[in-house]
Formats: structure tokens, sequence, C-alpha cells
């Protein structure tokens, strides 16, 4: 007896799901993946406003930690970029008024040299190395007591400090030593003063106080009267030269003139150095003027003239050595004995 066979149960699948494929796994009722939700249209994003403080209570939203969401097929949407905002005035209230270059506050060294003499002040020189300076001025000339100018020939580029020394040394010492020779002082005659270069222009050397502005070159003063006193010059007044020494080695660190090396011996070098404990060097020989030459005939009559050549009969034998003397000499003679060379040397 033949049983009939039931029919097998149709397997209902969820609506919300589509038939597996062949070759997929079936996915299980319980375990079956949630259903895929429409995603409806996005709410609008609110764009900061510019200056706009944000809503109290609201945390902080960085673009850096933000979740992108999930982007729609079809035209992006335009973002609006927030624009740079400026900060208000009152962020500037604590930052000084920046001044101009050419309007910085007057030192009390220009303030000083101001009263003394006409300068120009030239700020900061900058240069390779170690020159330059960091408060040049160009001195144009030395106001006197009288109100009267003292040229500077040419227009010295110097430091504040060194102008106002030299502008005291001119006012209250040379001018004076100057104006005991009959004639006021007019201009002061220099061969140069800020040059970046080594001592004595020897390339490779230490640099020169010339190279930061510190130094000056000293030939010649002149007077009202046209007549030229320069310090190098023998002939000049020496009792001015000595005065003009004796102060120039008071006031400055460094003074080197003619007698102390070949490179100054036209000029006198002044600068303000500094050195430990304040050492100074006066190096500067004031050269007297010749003795007048004889008037003579030949050289020989003015040598003759002056004393110091004699008549050939006048002048003095030497002593006759003594006899024991002459004797012991020959005793102990050194014998040279004759020198035998190889035939080939000879």
């Amino acid at each position: 007896m033949h049983h009939r066979a039931h029919p097998k149960p149709a397997i209902a699948f969820p609506p919300e799901s589509a038939p597996p494929h062949l070759g997929m796994v079936p996915h299980h009722a319980g375990h079956a993946p949630p259903a895929r939700r429409h995603a409806g249209p996005k709410p609008a994003v609110a764009m900061p406003q510019e200056g706009a403080p944000p809503p109290i209570g609201a945390a902080p939203q960085h673009a850096r930690h933000a979740r992108p969401g999930r982007r729609r097929a079809g035209a992006r949407p335009a973002i609006a970029i927030p624009q740079e905002s400026a900060p208000p005035q009152e962020a500037f209230a604590s930052f000084p008024e920046a001044e101009p270059e050419g309007q910085k506050p007057a030192s009390d060294c220009d303030r000083q040299l101001e009263a003394i003499a006409v300068a120009r002040p030239l700020g900061a020189l900058v240069a390779p190395g170690e020159c330059g300076a960091p408060d040049a001025v160009l001195l144009q000339s030395v106001t006197l007591p009288d109100r009267s100018k003292v040229a500077v020939v040419p227009a010295a580029t110097l430091r504040c400090p060194m102008a106002k020394a030299l502008a005291q040394w001119v006012r209250e010492d040379v001018a004076p030593a100057a104006a005991k020779l009959g004639s006021p002082l007019h201009a002061l005659s220099d061969l140069g003063s800020y040059l970046c270069r080594g001592r004595d222009g020897v390339a490779g050397a230490t640099l020169s106080e010339h190279g930061r502005a510190n130094a000056i070159d000293v030939r010649a003063f002149k007077l009202g009267d046209g007549k030229v006193l320069a310090l190098a010059d023998p002939q000049a007044p020496p009792d001015f030269r000595d005065a003009v020494r004796q102060s120039a080695c008071a006031r400055f660190m460094t003074v080197l003139g003619p007698g102390s090396d070949g490179a100054h011996s036209g000029h006198v070098h002044v600068d303000l150095a500094p050195r430990h404990n304040d050492y100074k060097i006066c190096e500067w020989d004031v050269r007297k003027p010749a003795a007048p030459a004889v008037a003579a005939r030949s050289e020989h009559g003015a040598f003759a003239a002056a004393g110091k050549i004699k008549p050939l009969e006048e002048v003095p034998l030497p002593r006759e050595r003594p006899a024991r003397a002459i004797l012991h000499a020959r005793t102990h003679r050194r014998i040279r004995r004759p020198v035998f060379l190889p035939v080939f040397l000879r």
C-alpha cells in the first residue's frame, strides 16, 4: 500500500526582502539584515554668518571632526565659504603705533652734539663682517662758543660719541691754540673717516676703527687768513703742534702721528677704541724745523766750516803697540797647514 506523499509546505520569504539568488547563502529570519530605509530630504544646514556668535549652549562644530554625510546623486549644493572677518578695533589698542624710519627719537648724544656742531643723523650703518655703526652721523662743521663755524672738509661719517669728542676737542683746545697765532680757526682738513678696511689698509688684518666709524685722520687746520697748519710739517709752528698733541692724547684713546709708523707719517690718527683699564696710546713726535744750512762753496767747505772735517795732518795716528805684545802675538799665532785637494778638485 502506497502512501501518498504530502506536498512540502512553501517557504514564506519576508515581504521586504527579495529571494536570494542562486549560489547565495539564504539568510535566516533571526539574522536577517535590517531593512534599508530610504533617506528622506536632508534638512538645510545653516552656515555661520560673519561675526555672528554661536548660539548659547551649542557645542562648537569643528570642520575637522564633522562626520561627512551621505551624498545624493545629482547636482551638489553650493557651499557658502565664510569670509575672513576683520578683527575689531579694540584688538589694535595693545599694539604701539609704528613710527616712520626717519622720525626716530633723538638720543642724548644727538641732542648734545646738536648744540656744538652741525651734523646730520644717518642711523645705523650695515656692512659686511664687523663693519658698521649703530648711531652714525655726518659731521659737517663745528660751532665755536662765539657761534662761528669750523668746517670739516670733507664731511666726516662718524659715530655720535666720536663726533662729539672731535667737536669738543676743536672747540675747547684747537681753536684757542690757533687764536694765539693771530687768526681764528676756519676749517679742519681730514683724509678719511668711515671705511670698512683692516689696520693700515692691509687686507686680512685686524679691523681698523675706521671700519666702525670710530676714527678720523686729521691732516691740517686752516686759519682765517688762509694759512694751512699741517700737523706733520716740521715748518709749522711747534708751539701750536705741541698744544694740539697734548690735548689730543688727553681726549682720545689712540693718537698716531709722525714717528709711530710709516702709515701715519703724513697725518694724525685719532680714535676712541675701548681698551682694558682705559689704556691709551699716544705716539706722535712733533718734529722741530731743521737748522739753517751753512753757506759754503762746496760740500767739503761746509763740513770743514762746521768743524766736522779736519785736515789730514791734524788726524791723530793710533798708538804704537808695545814690542812685548807683538812678540806674544807671534808666538801664539795659529799655524796654517796646507790643504791637499784630490786631483779632480785641483
